[in-house]
């Protein structure tokens, strides 16, 4: 199901009450989020689909969707399974974090703005490995930021691009080595120690120039993408999408889609509601106004 549209309107008005303060500079940018979550049916026998998700930004708008098993060829999060066009700002989290995706979304006239994934390798001028750790070790202060010109490799493709950083609070790095605690204690495997010292930082990629967006912007910025986050918790709480006949695959996906379609009226009917007028109509000023007589 495809909703994507090259016209958009680029005049936007969100209250901060939904926890995000949008700058003037945005309107640059077709802004959105990109991320996909697993339904699983109830029952021990339930399969299990992926959704693909295209959110944008700030109007909070679906603009494309995709249902896939969970399994398979081209079922994995990754850009192909959406179209990319000039002016698109991608904002996603590190399971889009391929060398090759981000090259398709320069190829395309795109920008894009990801969390890095570690075992994406990095390199500064003269196709010399970036020195990751050594670099990041200079942000001491938990707050600090910092940005480095780097690029990756897709193929025989060079993509130039930043990596922007921030260290994390002694909190939040506590609650990131306990998560790594867990997955040693449940996969029975011993996490990395330089894995445990990239947990300090929120490591990002992103294409954009330095005088497009600053590096404490583009951080910024990839915190956006928690909205469609909040979008997959709604679905799931809210609508039950996980609840399915499994009796056959063509079933369970036809009442996926008819779920989903549900979703994305009442998401529309919401946006209207909040501008909605009983007179039906805009009031004008007083110096604007016409005789009722």
């Amino acid at each position: 199901m495809s909703l994507y549209r090259r016209q958009y309107t680029r005049e936007f008005h969100l209250p901060r009450s939904r926890g995000c303060r949008w700058g003037h500079q945005l309107r640059r940018w077709r802004l959105r989020a990109l991320d996909g979550t697993v339904i699983k049916e109830p029952g021990p026998t339930g399969s299990h689909w992926r959704i693909h998700y295209s959110l944008r930004l700030p109007e909070l708008a679906c603009d494309q969707l995709v249902i896939t098993p969970r399994k398979g060829a081209q079922t994995a999060e990754n850009q192909e399974c959406f179209p990319v066009a000039a002016g698109d700002l991608i904002l996603a989290d590190r399971g889009y974090c391929h060398p090759a995706g981000v090259a398709r979304v320069r190829g395309q006239g795109g920008d894009i703005i990801v969390r890095l994934n570690s075992s994406v390798a990095l390199f500064a001028a003269g196709d010399q490995p970036f020195p990751r750790l050594p670099e990041l070790r200079k942000l001491a202060v938990a707050g600090q930021v910092g940005e480095w010109e780097v690029a990756m490799h897709a193929g025989e493709q060079r993509v130039e691009g930043r990596l922007c950083a921030v260290r994390k609070s002694q909190q939040a790095i506590a609650t990131a080595e306990r998560q790594l605690d867990w997955r040693e204690h449940k996969n029975q495997i011993r996490v990395r120690p330089e894995t445990r010292e990239y947990a300090h930082y929120v490591l990002v990629f992103t294409t954009l120039l330095a005088m497009e967006l600053g590096a404490a912007e583009v951080l910024e910025y990839y915190r956006f993408r928690w909205q469609i986050e909040l979008v997959f918790k709604r679905l799931k709480s809210l609508l039950a999408v996980g609840h399915l006949p499994k009796h056959d695959e063509r079933s369970s996906r036809a009442w996926l889609y008819g779920k989903l379609l549900v979703a994305l009226l009442t998401q529309k009917l919401v946006r209207l509601g909040s501008s909605f007028s009983p007179w039906g109509y805009e009031l004008r000023s007083s110096g604007q106004g016409q005789s009722v007589a």
